[in-house]
């Protein structure tokens, strides 16, 4: 099937009239073509943008009704959920459960952001007798969003749901490698009375239609989730019409499992942390660092479960799905390599599947652990995006606190203990946007501010946080 982009409420082609493939991970076989969107489209999409926006069509909707239109977007999305998991499933790869995950809580960025759009308030600061001072939140006005291929859907409308309930219009950009769930999203916003131009949804090459998005001069405002290298050029090109940018990138999450800690809770947590869409996630729980005197016993149950876990096609909603392209599987088995020449220890997978059942053209890898990492070992240090834990030991709250910030990420950390006040100690010298105590939720609860300290990035999505970084600040100063 070939899918058309969203431009001013109208699905079109690009003017180039070419195509790119996007394919089903769990086959290798093409899914669906995308139209490649050029220089052309991003401008025709940022002028629709840009014309509704002034047009006040969204802007100076009353907000209870933007609320309200938000509010539809979401009880569509609940209705349509067979349809988008189904499209998630086979456009990302992931099993089919996790999909549907994906889909709830997308409806759910829509229904909170929905209850927010009327409660976008500013403040009275008093300046004495003779004087009224407020502040307003206003919109930015054109918010671009570059969507990675992970969770396209939920990221995509992590931004896309706040960004609207705060007035502003987008243009959004996700990866050819997962466009096809928020491409419906645009159609279902049409159709529940989003006008025209508030929300546009262009398909292409990042190094064209990304490239071309977030250096224009007529957006108002990016985000983008992704790599630190892509978000390092973001930052060049938004900087020159002085954008302001939000900014989730990699990370290196630390589990930190201390010898009191509950392990039937943990292990079955760090268990998803690390594999949940096979590894493929920003804030996966990629590292575990585990107190020396129950490392084994740590090992030795992770192990199990690790081998357990049924790896299979998305569809038939397997422990874990294929990676996301035959490219990425081997970038991941080469860091598998590199940990081992570093004098890692392979203690579980490491190879891919054999398994008559799986589908021979898909992108499938054991689910991994890499025991006895140092510090210095690059696996240590570096994101892998895939299914391999990597596994350090310490010896008390001091050790553990070098360790999980030893690296130049800060985006999640999980802490295991049943000592509350080692729990505060701790928390309160870990360097990450998030942290979790005898529990590693991250990606989930709307209401929850997230993002990352130092190259995990910066500013936050999801919760009221979001509001903030959607809007400017105007201050009203009258004299009577």
């Amino acid at each position: 099937m070939e899918q058309k982009q969203l431009i001013g409420g109208e699905w079109v082609n690009s003017t180039s009239g070419d195509t790119l493939e996007t394919i089903n991970p769990s086959t290798g076989e093409v899914l669906a073509l995308l139209s490649r969107g050029t220089e052309k489209e991003v401008d025709d999409a940022v002028q629709a943008a840009k014309d509704t926006f002034e047009s006040a069509a969204w802007r100076d909707m009353a907000p209870v009704e933007r609320g309200r239109i938000l509010g539809r977007i979401a009880v569509m999305i609940q209705e349509r959920k067979a349809e988008l998991q189904r499209l998630e499933c086979l456009d990302i790869g992931k099993p089919l459960s996790l999909a549907g995950g994906d889909v709830d809580v997308t409806a759910r960025y829509f229904e909170y952001y929905a209850g927010v759009a009327d409660k976008v308030l500013g403040t009275t600061v008093p300046l004495g007798k003779g004087y009224l001072n407020f502040t307003v939140r206003e919109p930015w006005g054109v918010s671009a969003q570059i969507v990675p291929w992970n969770y396209p859907i939920a990221i995509g409308c992590r931004g896309i749901a706040p960004a609207l309930a705060a007035g502003n219009t987008v243009v959004a950009k996700p990866s050819t490698e997962g466009a096809l769930t928020l491409l419906k999203i645009g159609e279902i916003a049409l159709e529940a009375g989003l006008p025209a131009g508030a929300l546009n949804v262009i398909t292409g090459r990042g190094s064209e239609a990304g490239s071309a998005l977030a250096s224009h001069p007529g957006i108002n405002h990016c985000t983008f989730t992704g790599s630190v290298e892509v978000g390092i050029e973001i930052m060049r090109m938004t900087a020159q019409n002085i954008v302001p940018v939000n900014l989730e990138l990699g990370g290196k999450s630390p589990n930190i499992v201390f010898a009191d800690a509950d392990l039937k809770r943990a292990i079955p947590a760090i268990t998803r942390s690390a594999l949940q869409n096979a590894g493929q996630t920003c804030s996966a729980g990629s590292r575990l660092l585990v107190e020396e005197s129950v490392h084994d016993q740590v090992i030795e149950e992770l192990v199990k479960r690790f081998g357990e876990i049924k790896v299979g096609a998305g569809i038939d909603d397997p422990g874990m799905g294929p990676l996301i392209s035959d490219w990425q599987r081997t970038f991941v088995e080469n860091y598998i390599g590199i940990g081992r020449d570093e004098g890692a220890e392979l203690v579980v997978g490491g190879e891919r599947p054999t398994n008559q059942e799986i589908p021979s053209g898909g992108f499938y890898l054991q689910p991994t652990i890499l025991d006895g990492v140092a510090p210095t070992h690059r696996v240590f240090q570096e994101e892998i995006f895939g299914p391999v834990l990597v596994v350090s030991t310490f010896k008390g709250r001091e050790e553990a606190e070098v360790l999980a910030n030893a690296t130049e990420f800060g985006l999640v950390t999980a802490i295991w203990t049943q000592d509350i006040s080692k729990a505060h100690w701790l928390a309160s010298r870990i360097r990450a946007g998030q942290v979790f105590v005898n529990t590693f939720v991250a990606g989930y609860g709307v209401e929850i501010p997230f993002g990352g300290y130092r190259k995990s990035g910066f500013g936050r999505e999801k919760g009221m946080e979001a509001i903030a970084g959607y809007t400017q600040v105007k201050n009203v100063c009258i004299r009577f």
